[in-house]
């Protein structure tokens, strides 16, 4: 099967915007990446509708927010922006049922939700503005790393800069209401979570922590109970490290995460009742910096950008024991820190 791979980046430095490849599952190689959605600033997250909109952070003149553009042209064409004085947004993600994006944005601490119009484009519908901060010095203030849906249509909102998550009530609006709260430990710093796919339990990563979380979902009241926490770096290593990405198979049997100093993919099983992970792998990303990694559609593969070397990497995956082989290294990726994978 062929598919097409779009990498999100900084435009810093060589990094033009988003990248385009085309991967085939049958000979598991990876094509050379070229730049696909340029002129932007630094497009960083990105989702796709099924419409075949892409929505992805935006950066210009002192403000920022989300760009949308029509896919099914070549080369995609600007539908429009919604940008507001302030930094750009951290994370993007797509409500299909209700027609609704969310933005987090982790510098001015805010999750923004917008409607998807009939032509695609977007329209502002709620802001919510969080307030606090942590012991650390990556928490000074309040910073939302992540906002996407829970199974049953709540709004999952991570504040790594106050050690929380949110649950918010969303109309089909795009108006949120009043959130259920989870405290974490001071300092956990929280980045992003994945949804075991049967069950009500989420895998929360902590990327200030190097820790992963199970969490038990209420459905009822939208709050969350934190269970079993273990490191994903080695007791031995002392030097920094931010966990980054976290991935979860289709099966909810294994759950990946990379890890950013370390340099690494870490591996979990997940026991039959979703309560408990067991370490399998950790494997180099060959690169320094791993902010994202994520399956291919078969989920035969496994992708790893990694931001400050510009490279990727790509891994073969044993569905038995979840474990990744490297097959493709040294791939070409400009300061990539986003992987998406779509239907070619």
């Amino acid at each position: 099967m062929k598919e097409t791979v779009l990498l999100g980046g900084y435009t810093k430095h060589e990094g033009q915007g988003v990248y385009r490849a085309t991967f085939d599952s049958e000979t598991g190689r990876l094509s050379k990446a070229e730049p696909y959605i340029t002129g932007i600033g630094s497009p960083t997250y990105l989702a796709v509708s099924k419409a075949n909109a892409a929505y992805l952070v935006d950066a210009a003149d002192g403000k920022g927010g989300l760009a949308a553009f029509d896919l099914n042209q070549t080369p995609p064409q600007l539908l429009n922006t919604v940008l507001e004085p302030g930094t750009s947004p951290a994370h993007v993600s797509i409500d299909e049922k209700r027609q609704l994006v969310f933005a987090a944005n982790y510098h001015e601490g805010r999750v923004n939700v917008y409607k998807i119009n009939a032509d695609r484009t977007l329209t502002p519908t709620d802001v919510a503005r969080h307030h606090g901060h942590g012991p650390l010095p990556e928490q000074d203030a309040s910073h939302v790393h992540f906002a996407a849906l829970t199974p049953d249509g709540r709004l999952a909102v991570i504040d790594l800069g106050t050690d929380e998550v949110y649950t918010y009530p969303v109309d089909d609006a795009g108006k949120l209401g009043t959130p259920a709260i989870l405290k974490l430990a001071p300092g956990f710093g929280p980045r992003h979570l994945v949804f075991h796919h049967d069950k009500p339990i989420a895998y929360l990563l902590g990327e200030l922590s190097s820790q992963i979380s199970v969490l038990q979902y209420d459905p009822a009241t939208g709050g969350f109970t934190q269970g079993q926490t273990q490191k994903t770096i080695p007791a031995d290593w002392t030097k920094h490290n931010g966990a980054a990405a976290i991935r979860i198979s289709s099966d909810s049997r294994f759950i990946y995460a990379t890890n950013r100093g370390y340099n690494s993919v870490v591996v979990y099983s997940v026991s039959e009742d979703g309560l408990e992970l067991t370490e399998v792998q950790q494997i180099s990303t060959e690169g320094d910096f791993p902010r994202d990694a994520n399956l291919d559609l078969t989920e035969n593969y496994l992708l790893a950008v990694n931001q400050n070397t510009s490279n990727a990497t790509l891994y073969s995956r044993d569905s038995g024991s979840g474990k990744l082989t490297a097959v493709q290294k040294d791939i070409v990726a400009p300061e990539s820190v986003n992987v998406v994978f779509l239907k070619a």
